[in-house]
């Protein structure tokens, strides 16, 4: 299973942990985790490490 950190692009804090699932919206990031609990970002993915489990976001 691969589960990621999604991080904030301008000062590496983290939005949210654990993330399973990850649905684009146009400019909105649905993030859900593990136990299915599910923020919702304004923003564009970055980068995806996939060996590290990070994501990077911009937050508009």
């Amino acid at each position: 299973m691969c589960l990621a950190t999604v991080y904030k692009d301008n000062d590496d804090s983290v939005i949210f942990k654990n993330v399973s699932r990850i649905n684009v919206d146009g400019n909105q990031l649905v993030l859900r985790d593990i136990m299915g609990d599910e923020r919702v970002v304004e923003g564009t993915i970055l980068m995806v490490d996939l060996a590290n489990s990070i994501v990077k976001v911009k937050c508009d």
